[in-house]
């Protein structure tokens, strides 16, 4: 790790635009920095101070972005040398208090952004491998000094670094190197969560190669799937349709409009083993849920992002009103309906309201069983409730 001592920026914040950063929000919004020392350059790891010079935190710097300053340490004089492996460290304790990596599971995240106070970074373990994710320069410019130290440490053995930020990167000004190993090569090994078998695909895949965050809901689908017909939309690698079929559901089917998506799901129920019958179908889901009979049990509804960021959300809201309501109107009497909103700009409430509007307008009985999240390896810090992105409801349909 580098250990020469920057002559650090200041950013100097507008008189009462401090409170939110005091509260513990990690986040600097442009319209709130009165002035700085000097230019400040994208990624620049710069000390917050408000209007009187009274320091408040140290963060980098995005020169282009709404958000100007993400915080990552509240101690002054700290550097990235110092701050950088004491974050990491806590990340990796939380998670072996977890009970991460077990014989079951070896696939977990091991940094969640603003959760684990590295804001922009996200680092996910697939058995010896891990995979990261910069979202900001000011943490991509420390990769390297990441990858040193995921290898450096016993509890995880980690043996190989890939690093997949050439695509998060392109809103900024800077210009990643292709994405690839940093430390390491590909290691073949076996891919557990909760004893079943995956093929990960880290380098085309979306986002690290699985969606990890639906782990306890997976586990969760599995009470209501034996002997049942099931429906998964936008089943992406087939984690839902595995958990299933594992569990004893009569009839599983993979919906999604990718082939790639269905290829990826059908190695993943052979790997398994899976009994019961299963089929993948190639389709939007909209259109195949509006056309179906009434003979599906379980409905799983986890479509991606509909919304990027605030403009967008209205019609995302309206997105999930048309999927919840087509599922709702076609589902068999008494049936179980696992609906989801991984986008940001939607939070639970506003989603819980989608859901309900759609519920009024099939005039169908309709009662949550279960509000669903993100499981404990995604934290949220309390003070920045915008880490809460993922929102689930289990609903059962008279």
């Amino acid at each position: 790790m580098k250990t020469e001592i920057p002559a650090f920026n200041r950013a100097f914040i507008s008189k009462g635009k401090e409170s939110s950063i005091k509260r513990g929000h990690p986040w600097v919004f442009s319209g709130a920095i009165k002035s700085t020392d000097k230019q400040t350059t994208e990624g620049e790891w710069l000390e917050v101070l408000d209007a009187s010079g009274n320091y408040l935190a140290t963060g980098y710097y995005a020169a282009e972005a709404s958000i100007a300053i993400r915080i990552c340490c509240r101690s002054q004089g700290k550097i990235p040398s110092q701050i950088l492996p004491y974050n990491l460290r806590s990340a990796l304790e939380l998670r072996r208090q977890m009970g991460f990596p077990n014989p079951h599971t070896n696939i977990f995240r091991l940094v969640h952004g603003e959760g684990d106070n590295l804001p922009g970074l996200i680092v996910d373990v697939y058995g010896k491998t891990a995979v990261i994710q910069c979202h900001s320069a000011g943490i991509y410019g420390l990769r390297q000094e990441i990858a040193a130290y995921l290898v450096s440490q016993d509890i995880i053995n980690i043996e190989a670094v890939y690093n997949k930020s050439e695509d998060t990167l392109k809103s900024t000004s800077v210009r990643p190197e292709a994405n690839g190993y940093l430390v390491g090569e590909k290691i073949e090994e076996p891919f557990l969560e909760n004893g079943h078998v995956f093929e990960i695909d880290w380098i085309n895949g979306q986002k690290t190669g699985f969606f990890i965050d639906q782990r306890e809901n997976r586990d969760l689908l599995k009470r209501f799937s034996e002997g049942k017909k099931v429906l998964n939309t936008f089943c992406y690698t087939g984690g839902f349709s595995v958990y299933a079929l594992a569990a004893g559901a009569a009839e599983v089917h993979s919906l999604d409009s990718s082939e790639r998506a269905l290829m990826s799901t059908e190695r993943n129920v052979i790997l398994n083993l899976a009994e019961g019958k299963h089929a993948n179908i190639k389709a939007d889901a909209v259109e195949y849920i509006k056309q179906i009979a009434n003979d599906y049990d379980t409905i799983i509804l986890d479509p991606p992002a509909f919304a990027k960021n605030i403009r967008a959300r209205h019609n995302a809201l309206q997105a999930y009103k048309r999927l919840n309501k087509a599922a709702i109107e076609r589902i068999k009497p008494g049936g179980i309906i696992f609906t989801f909103s991984c986008s940001q700009a939607v939070d639970k409430e506003m989603f819980r309201g989608a859901v309900t509007a759609a519920s009024i307008e099939t005039g169908r009985k309709v009662r949550v069983l279960h509000q669903l999240h993100q499981p404990a390896d995604h934290p949220v810090s309390i003070f920045h409730p915008e880490g809460e992105y993922l929102k689930g409801l289990v609903l059962e349909i008279e």
